[in-house]
């Protein structure tokens, strides 16, 4: 699990907490050892997810850490796969500097930026509705909340949530913010 991702776990409707994989599988861990039943979720999806919690807190943490990377050159991750062009197509991109894989790899990275606020607003109204339908679609608003979340009603979205549980209903609220910000 990335170190760049962070984690939230509610105990019933209370917020446990918040932080790195490794901070709140020990929170959890210790909630457990007292009878508790708490849940954990994904900040970026919205997703629920379950930690292995046994063995010694250094072994829980050991598992959630990212293996160590080998010295030397780091790998690219790079896939070959076919692309068929138009001949005209290769030849511009035969002569772009650094060649066809360097120009195709710029071209796909500019068009990846140029929507990534629409990307970014779908992927938080995404994770927002699914921690929503998790811990509050038996909350009173949840659906007219939902329908707010997608429709970027940001005012309707804060009105039909206020009388939810206060962790959760900051905790989705946070979720959703970047859904509005783009509109």
């Amino acid at each position: 699990m990335g170190e760049s991702f962070t984690y939230t776990a509610f105990e019933g409707g209370r917020h446990l907490a918040t932080g790195p994989a490794a901070v709140v599988a020990l929170a959890v861990k210790q909630a457990v050892a007292r009878g508790a039943s708490p849940l954990v979720f994904d900040d970026s999806s919205g997703r629920q997810i379950d930690f292995d919690l046994r063995g010694s807190d250094s072994e829980v943490t050991a598992r959630l850490e990212p293996p160590a990377r080998a010295a030397g050159r780091p790998k690219l991750g790079v896939v070959a796969r076919e692309v068929t062009l138009l001949p005209r197509h290769w030849d511009w991109l035969a002569a772009q500097p650094g060649g066809a894989s360097v120009a195709l790899r710029k071209l796909v990275e500019a068009a990846r930026n140029a929507g990534a606020g629409g990307e970014r607003q779908r992927l938080a109204q995404e994770a927002a509705d699914r921690f929503m339908g998790a811990m509050l679609g038996d909350a009173p608003g949840y659906e007219e909340a939902s329908r707010a979340l997608y429709a970027g009603d940001a005012d309707r979205f804060r009105t039909l949530s206020e009388d939810w549980p206060v962790d959760l209903r900051d905790h989705a609220r946070g979720l959703a913010g970047p859904a509005f910000e783009a509109m």
